[in-house]
């Protein structure tokens, strides 16, 4: 993921770009050495902009109690103490703000973290060096809103010395509140807190491993241009909510850096063309689906579903004889076919010996959700990934992913022919790569070197979503919904992923990567259409569909 100064056409110039920690720190140099933004001038830029951020996000919190600012010896430190200076002289309600420092400057030290520190203590601010949490006990039991300023990106391996114990204390007052149920409100007991980082939390920095200990925030405020560190799915529950603060940098500097892009239903559906409005439903695409098993008949149906809510033209299921009985009534408009029946030939353009195969000849193949693993599968595998060789886009989901293992046992995967899209979870590209599922979690980077050595789109499913092209093009999509973690959740993204799949190839428009942006954007914005319940993931077929046609159907002009 370490890639520098980008000129990739496939990596977003707009205010979804991300950028690595590293990279960061290459932005802040060529902004002091080419455009003359000093220190001085971007630590007051994005003071500023953090102040702007809280007032209009967390207005009630600014002015609800007692307010301690934690910052320790770098800019980000530097970066909370000039946003509680402007909070200080916009908001007059605020009256009890303390200072907790890692250390105070050394005699002589000029920089913009010193320059704060003085202009808050001409201000009356109380302004103190930690010593220990004894002595410091008072301001975090009393404190109603804890500014996270101790460290920034900067920082490469774990905490240790006196941030580390700061980090510490203000975890555990916040879990102390978070755990104490009623007892947060008997007298003695600590009062309620908010935990707001600045950028990134202290201890999510370059390097960040899931042991390596790290501040719990309710919010982050995330200086632009935002860090890739802030959504990998290891680190993203401890950022809270993410409140992006812009306008620091000009947009020809940040326009030539992107490692990675922030991917939103929003903007990734502008990439898939509309439906032409005298399309018949071959030009929509046919995707063929081979899933279910005893036991997974709903994975199947799901994954149908999906598929027709992405707007392919005709979806046909393909599934054991035992099954079809069960699912081919509850279809609506997609056709069932018993597997016994199903030949492959006219898949990769042989002629088939079938009365009516060659008119279905598939525009996308899906194989996987809920589909089992026995020895038969691995033919229909093989006899897809040809049709993958010659030119028809191949969506590979659980029991589908897991199978390539069984046909290539010593290369641990294959490579792919660039219209592959792989939608593992972590275990599954455990299981595939070898390569540990903690590891998988924590380094983007990874998932980017698999896409890229398989030459395949791997959409890696977690409460963050990684997207990885083979083309280096690498995205980042915000789940963070519980009412996704259900069984049935990645056998409709698979088919959304087939849907969108077939219909861009019968339109000769198919991007892998686009499609699977687009698939995992629309998941998760349909997810935010249903009122905060649990459902069925079956349900989610349906505001996805409306999305998709809001977004992909002619509209009617008067």
């Amino acid at each position: 993921m370490k890639r520098g100064p980008s000129s990739h056409g496939g990596i977003c110039q707009d205010s979804s770009r991300l950028i690595t920690p590293e990279n960061s720190s290459a932005l802040d140099k060529e902004a002091s050495a080419s455009w003359g933004l000093d220190p001085f001038a971007l630590v007051e830029a994005a003071g500023r902009a953090c102040a702007f951020a809280m007032e209009k996000e967390l207005p009630d919190a600014i002015s609800a109690g007692p307010l301690l600012v934690c910052a320790g010896s770098g800019n980000n430190g530097a970066d909370a103490m000039v946003m509680l200076r402007v909070i200080l002289m916009k908001n007059s309600k605020l009256r009890n703000a303390t200072v907790l420092l890692s250390r105070f400057p050394a005699p002589g030290e000029n920089n913009p973290r010193s320059e704060a520190i003085k202009a808050l203590q001409m201000m009356g601010v109380p302004v103190i060096a930690w010593n220990g949490i004894e002595n410091t006990l008072d301001l975090f039991r009393n404190a109603a809103l804890i500014i996270d300023g101790i460290a920034g990106t900067g920082i490469s391996g774990a905490l240790e010395g006196i941030p580390l114990e700061m980090v510490t204390a203000i975890n555990e007052k916040r879990n102390t509140v978070r755990g104490g149920g009623s007892t947060a409100c008997r007298e003695g007991a600590p009062l309620p807190v908010l935990v707001v980082s600045i950028d990134v939390p202290s201890g999510g920095g370059s390097g960040w491993k899931p042991a390596f200990p790290v501040i719990h925030a309710d919010y982050t405020l995330a200086v632009e241009p935002l860090k890739t560190v802030l959504y990998t799915p290891a680190l993203r529950p401890c950022c809270g909510k993410i409140i992006p603060v812009r306008g620091i940098f000009p947009q020809q500097l940040l326009a030539r850096y992107g490692d990675a892009e922030l991917l939103r239903w929003e903007d990734r559906r502008a990439a898939i063309l509309p439906v032409p409005p005298d399309a018949y439903k071959y030009r929509r695409g046919v995707v063929e689906i081979h899933a279910g098993s005893t036991g997974s008949a709903g994975a199947a149906r799901i994954a149908a579903a999906g598929a027709s809510a992405a707007g392919a033209g005709l979806v046909r299921l393909v599934v054991d004889d035992s099954l079809y009985p069960i699912l081919a009534p509850s279809l609506g408009g997609s056709m069932a076919v018993p597997a016994s029946t199903w030949s492959g030939e006219s898949a990769v353009g042989k002629k088939s010996s079938g009365t009516d195969r060659g008119r279905f000849k598939p525009d996308a193949f899906l194989l996987g959700p809920g589909w089992g693993r026995g020895t038969e599968r691995r033919d229909v595998l093989r006899q897809a990934l040809e049709a993958e060789k010659s030119g028809i886009p191949l969506v590979l989901d659980a029991d589908g992913i897991a199978l390539l293992k069984d046909l290539f046992p010593e290369n641990h995967f294959p490579v792919f022919h660039g219209r592959a899209i792989l939608t593992p979870h972590a275990g599954e590209l455990e299981e595939l790569s070898g390569i540990p599922k903690e590891r998988l979690l924590s380094e983007p980077g990874l998932i980017a070197e698999l896409a890229e050595k398989m030459n395949a789109v791997i959409l890696f499913k977690s409460h963050v979503m990684i997207l990885a092209g083979p083309d280096g093009r690498l995205g980042f999509i915000d789940g963070m919904d519980p009412s996704l973690g259900a069984g049935g959740s990645g056998d409709l993204l698979a088919g959304l992923c087939a849907g969108i799949a077939g219909r861009t190839r019968a339109a000769d428009s198919f991007d892998p990567y686009a499609a699977a942006a687009a698939a995992g954007t629309l998941l998760v914005a349909a997810s935010r259409r249903i009122k905060r319940r649990f459902y069925d993931p079956l349900e989610l077929a349906q505001p996805a569909a409306a999305l998709a046609g809001r977004a992909w159907l002619p509209h009617a002009r008067s």
